[in-house]
């Protein structure tokens, strides 16, 4: 039997617009959803955004003309004028982790386009004395993180929130939560230096010199009056006014490449400048002597929560870190995703952060080589014992034989007492000199000896002494041995 098919049936116009209008549906509808599921925000989901993802947010209709304290149309309320609560000045011992904030103040008009206490630079410096070890993470200021309790804004404005707000701490304590929970270690130690103070600081150390990679164009006072060329590429010297147009040139016209990430590099070589200044060996002597009076001189622009005692010891720990063991980390443009939107009523581009990449950053720079505790492990014996410190000991009081009695009670302890000073005359009050960086023995020594002032403890830099501590035993010891 034969079978024949049915003849073809010539499709109608109104039947190819049909299926045609339903290709361009589906078609349309594939790609709206698949960006919709790759930009998602309303609630968190694994993964990173795809580069596509930012777009002008301005006319968006859920996005709101966010003001500068990062609430939708709102303004921080007025406070009564009453005194800041002052941020605490934490003690260190010495020989724990230390993590110390940097902040750069811009300064300019605070009604026109500039913010004066926004921070134009935020750079988080670590310290491990029992490694050895340092690290530098800089932090772009235009990063879209939350402010603890004022929601999202910029990471710069935290310090005039905290101010404007009068929490406790004011700025610089909101600024150091801020980065603390963003980067998520913690900070002990804030330093905010204005752009005055830190020129007249290079020009006091005799300016900086640094290796140029780049050529640039760079104007100091910022008018295009006394502008210079930086050329490449060899040493650079470096003044004061100079080495400010260095760490803040981002203009690619003047051959400042990369913007921000450019910025952040050049800001942390003016930094291992400084260090490569301040300890050069003709000239660290000068400096410790001279750190009472540039701490007296610049308190004015210069603004932290470290004692003067604190400087100290961190510079004498600074001494002693090798180059090549100090870290750098920039938080760059594949950590970050690009969005515009308006800000304080004004078109402006923020940075997204990609908190997961930027963690493993962070852990490059401050987990290897020493916990992410501020506090150092072990008690505080066995420390003491570690350092392996040449101790000697002068008997400053009537008592006859304190200083034997002593080092026999020392040594006892784990203590290397190698030798008794002639006395210096009577005292009342225990003095303890440390002539090279044996801090665990230092820390261990303020305790048995119940140092309580900071003129009892004097650092003296002196490698060619025969000693890293010399004990100069008061009055206040004699009923104390035990």
């Amino acid at each position: 039997m034969d079978f024949k098919l049915p003849p073809l049936q010539k499709a109608s116009a109104r039947q190819i617009i049909f299926w045609g209008l339903t290709l361009i549906l589906a078609v349309g509808l594939f790609f709206l959803l698949r960006r919709l599921t790759a930009c998602w925000q309303l609630t968190a989901l694994p993964g990173i955004p795809p580069s596509y993802c930012a777009v002008s947010l301005e006319n968006s209709p859920d996005m709101l003309d966010f003001t500068l304290e990062g609430t939708p149309n709102a303004q921080i309320p007025t406070t009564p004028e009453v005194e800041v609560p002052q941020i605490e000045m934490p003690q260190w011992d010495g020989s724990s982790r230390i993590n110390i904030v940097l902040f750069g103040l811009r300064g300019g008009d605070m009604n026109g386009a500039d913010c004066p206490d926004c921070t134009d630079t935020i750079i988080l410096l670590t310290m491990d004395p029992v490694t050895k070890t340092a690290g530098m993470l800089s932090i772009p200021r235009d990063l879209w993180i939350n402010i603890p309790g004022f929601g999202h804004s910029r990471i710069n404005t935290a310090w005039t929130l905290g101010e404007r707000a009068k929490l406790p701490g004011g700025g610089p304590g909101l600024a150091m939560k801020t980065v603390s929970q963003f980067i998520g270690v913690p900070i002990q130690y804030y330093v905010q230096v204005d752009f005055d103070t830190f020129v007249s600081l290079i020009d006091l150390i005799g300016g900086i010199d640094i290796y140029s990679d780049e050529k640039l164009i760079l104007d100091p006072s910022g008018s295009g009056q006394d502008h210079f060329i930086l050329t490449c590429c060899g040493m650079r010297h470096l003044n004061g006014k100079r080495a400010l147009a260095y760490a803040r040139c981002r203009t690619e016209a003047r051959g400042c490449s990369d913007s921000d990430l450019g910025r952040a590099k050049r800001q942390q070589k003016i930094i291992l400048a400084v260090r490569d200044k301040v300890l050069d060996p003709e000239y660290f002597p000068q400096f410790l002597a001279q750190v009472p009076q540039l701490y007296e001189t610049f308190s004015s622009g210069i603004h932290t929560n470290m004692s003067i005692e604190n400087a100290i010891k961190l510079a004498m720990l600074v001494k002693d870190i090798p180059i090549e063991s100090i870290k750098h980390g920039v938080i760059d443009d594949d950590m970050v995703t690009y969005v515009n939107f308006k800000f304080n009523g004004v078109p402006a581009s923020v940075l997204r952060p990609a908190t997961d990449l930027i963690r493993i950053l962070r852990d490059e720079i401050f987990v290897p080589g020493g916990p992410l505790s501020p506090l150092a492990q072990g008690d505080s014996v066995t420390l003491m014992q570690a350092d392996s410190a040449r101790i000697r000991v002068v008997n400053n009081t009537s008592t006859t034989d304190l200083d034997g009695h002593t080092a026999g009670f020392l040594t006892a302890q784990g203590m290397q007492v190698v030798e008794h000073g002639a006395p210096t005359g009577t005292t009342d009050r225990t003095v303890l000199i440390l002539y090279s960086p044996k801090l665990y023995a230092l820390r261990y020594l303020v305790d048995t000896f119940g140092v309580t002032a900071a003129s009892q403890i004097i650092f003296k830099p002196a490698p060619s002494e025969t000693v890293d501590i010399e004990i100069r035993i008061g009055e206040d010891w004699v009923g104390r041995l035990p």
